[in-house]
């Protein structure tokens, strides 16, 4: 049986209409180029395939693949302020699409600071912008902060990805490393010359304001958002999002790069592995003040350390 005949099987489990009158509409084609399509004549394109497949929400991974393959799609990479405003255009369609409907969980592994937290509109959102930009354009690489210049549509995409974020179900897995990468890029940059000395303790200062807001959300009562502490692990910035009918997992591959798939068997995989993180992490959320105190606390006083390598450079210039 050839691919297209083992996806036409599939589709007719799924409709009970002409399959030459679903497949015109869905696809915007004629009946006739329909019909010669489901009876062979012709065949579908790779765009016809996925669009097909995306209707009726079949796994094509499964279907034509063996159990060691996956096909995943991957977001655009990225070479210029352009190509990120598109990043963030496309992804905040590709996550609206997913969670368009009720009683949807996201999950994520926070090795860095998840980037929802970044679309605000103030110096640490454009501070990520910069370095974003700057380590994945070589272009980009002696232009300061202060002089680094961002379109307005950006903050356009990046609050729509931010109120999606807001309106589902949030689970996110922390541990004493999150903000390592944050803190380091400030440090880098200020040491490089490209930061100056105000903007680089105002970041810091808006990275304390993010851990506060978080703290304020995670003691909410009937709250959608759930914090967890993991001392056990090591976290990747996986991300996946679970809907009523179906997992859609999220790896990170580069800077801002992801894969992304909803093969059934890898997404179910994830998905025990991060319930199995939460059951061994500590709930921010329910904890007492003591433990909370003790998580936020910590990342605090590491931020005050960085605060004062910063104060204690400027020292020695005089």
């Amino acid at each position: 049986m050839t691919n297209q005949e083992l996806l036409l099987k599939e589709i007719r489990k799924l409709t009970s209409t002409s399959l030459n009158d679903e497949i015109s509409a869905i696809l915007n084609i004629s009946y006739h180029a329909a019909h010669r399509r489901v009876s062979g004549k012709s065949k579908f394109s790779i765009d016809e395939t996925l669009q097909l497949a995306n209707y009726f929400n079949i796994s094509l991974d499964k279907l034509f693949l063996k159990n060691d393959k996956v096909i995943v799609e991957k977001t655009i990479e990225i070479r210029s302020l352009k190509d990120m405003l598109l990043y963030f255009k496309k992804s905040a369609e590709k996550i609206e699409q997913l969670v368009n409907n009720k009683n949807v969980t996201l999950y994520y592994s926070a090795k860095d600071i998840p980037l929802f937290y970044f679309m605000d509109g103030t110096i640490i959102s454009k501070f990520k912008a910069y370095v974003w930009l700057t380590l994945l354009n070589t272009n980009q690489s002696d232009i300061a902060f202060e002089n680094f210049v961002i379109d307005e549509s950006f903050m356009e995409h990046t609050q729509k990805l931010k109120k999606i974020y807001e309106k589902v179900t949030v689970k996110e897995v922390w541990n004493d490393t999150t903000i390592n990468s944050s803190l380091q890029q400030i440090l880098y940059f200020y040491e490089s010359g490209l930061l100056n000395f105000k903007n680089a303790t105002s970041l810091c200062l808006d990275l304390k304001r993010i851990l506060n807001l978080i703290k304020e959300k995670s003691n909410k009562l009937n709250s959608n958002f759930s914090i967890y502490y993991n001392e056990l692990i090591l976290l990747n910035n996986n991300m996946l999002i679970e809907t009523y009918d179906k997992l859609t997992m999220f790896i990170p591959y580069t800077l801002l790069g992801y894969f992304i798939t909803d093969n059934k068997e890898s997404c179910q995989n994830v998905h025990e592995f991060f319930n199995q993180q939460i059951l061994n992490s500590k709930s921010l959320n329910q904890s007492g003040i003591k433990e909370q105190n003790l998580f936020f606390n910590r990342a605090n006083r590491k931020i005050d350390y960085y605060i004062q390598r910063l104060n204690n450079q400027v020292d020695l210039l005089f």
